[in-house]
């Protein structure tokens, strides 16, 4: 992926969790953090998890065959199912104090070390260890976020010593655990204003990517809200890419969304919706009922719609798109005009 090998196209794909979209093996896309990037054996998998397709590289117009041009490459990759089980039999040896062995990951799938090392790596293409440092650091997001204190997140992660969590955190976390788990305390924030259809629109920004995204009629009031929102950061006037706040303008005029990076904060759950709602084709909506159901969870409908409320990056995570059960307009945090006036133009734009 590093190297952008074309090659390699049909044999997997990736997916940035700050952009919700998912890439082909040597798409000119910027190169995505190594932190923000899942790997996914088919496009229908990464469908599956919420992400959508890259408009660039077009990962869906490779043909599925191809990943099973030899009957070797087939036999090579792991199973979905053998990928949650791995996934389950890590989360369990976490819970419990430990960090399981390469040999009882193998075990796991019922398979011998090295075939097992081969296999994950034509997968995923990470080795066992890569894999287990990825779910430990997402084991100790989920933590952190819950919040437990940051001494219960380290063992509860499988971490046997906090110098070396800190020695990870700043790739890991993009921030020390603590200030992490106090919301982004010490982080620089910088904010602009810009004209829309839907009034004044205040983007902010930090050096990772798109942190808020307001709405309203009166500078003062949108950076007031601001302040409240990020009260430990520190925060000026200007941003760090011009074209992160274009793109918050063009989707508030009803164009479509382009591939901006996030910087969200939120608990696992609320990642999964907020990645679900970037799901959403413009000039369609869902209820959240059918969101809910989008993320796995059918029965998280209350959960689902706290969610969408808490969102911070209004219009590049379109909580907008989502409707009461009988397509009504309900309670949206800029008003319910604003939304019905955004749901036109997407709508309008979809028929030009």
């Amino acid at each position: 992926m590093q190297n952008r090998d074309a090659s390699l196209a049909g044999r997997f794909v990736f997916g940035v969790t700050t952009t919700g979209i998912y890439c082909r093996p040597g798409c000119p896309s910027p190169r995505p953090r190594r932190d923000n990037v899942r790997f996914f054996a088919t496009t229908a998998a990464a469908r599956t998890a919420g992400f959508r397709a890259c408009r660039r590289c077009h990962p869906d117009d490779v043909n599925d065959a191809s990943r099973n041009a030899t009957g070797n490459e087939a036999t090579a990759r792991l199973r979905d199912t053998d990928l949650r089980l791995l996934v389950s039999h890590i989360d369990a040896a976490l819970a419990d104090g430990g960090r399981p062995s390469v040999a009882s990951l193998a075990a796991a799938v019922g398979l011998a070390p090295v075939v097992f090392r081969q296999r994950l790596e034509a997968t995923l293409g990470i080795g066992p260890r890569a894999l287990l440092s990825g779910r430990q650091l997402a084991r100790l997001r989920e933590r952190l976020l819950a919040g437990d204190d940051v001494t219960d997140a380290l063992y509860s992660a499988g971490y046997g010593s906090s110098s070396r969590l800190y020695e990870r955190a700043q790739e890991g976390l993009g921030m020390t655990p603590g200030a992490y788990r106090r919301g982004g305390a010490g982080v620089a924030i910088g904010w602009t204003t810009a004209p829309s259809p839907l009034g004044l629109l205040l983007v902010a920004t930090t050096i990772h990517g798109v942190c808020a995204v307001y709405l309203g009629d009166s500078e003062a009031t949108l950076r007031d809200a601001l302040e409240a929102e990020f009260p430990r950061a520190t925060i000026t006037r200007g941003v760090n890419r011009n074209e992160w706040v274009a793109a918050a303008v063009a989707v508030a005029s009803g164009q479509a969304l382009e591939d901006v990076p996030l910087d969200l904060q939120g608990t696992a759950f609320q990642q999964r919706v907020w990645l679900a709602l970037r799901a959403i084709p413009r000039g369609e909506t869902r209820t959240y009922a059918q969101l809910a159901a989008m993320i796995g969870q059918p029965t998280a409908v209350r959960a689902a719609a706290r969610a969408c409320a808490t969102n911070k990056v209004s219009l590049l995570v379109p909580c907008h798109r989502v409707v009461g059960s009988d397509a009504s307009l309900t309670g949206y945090r800029w008003g319910v005009e604003r939304k019905r006036r955004l749901l036109d133009l997407e709508r309008g734009q979809n028929r030009l």
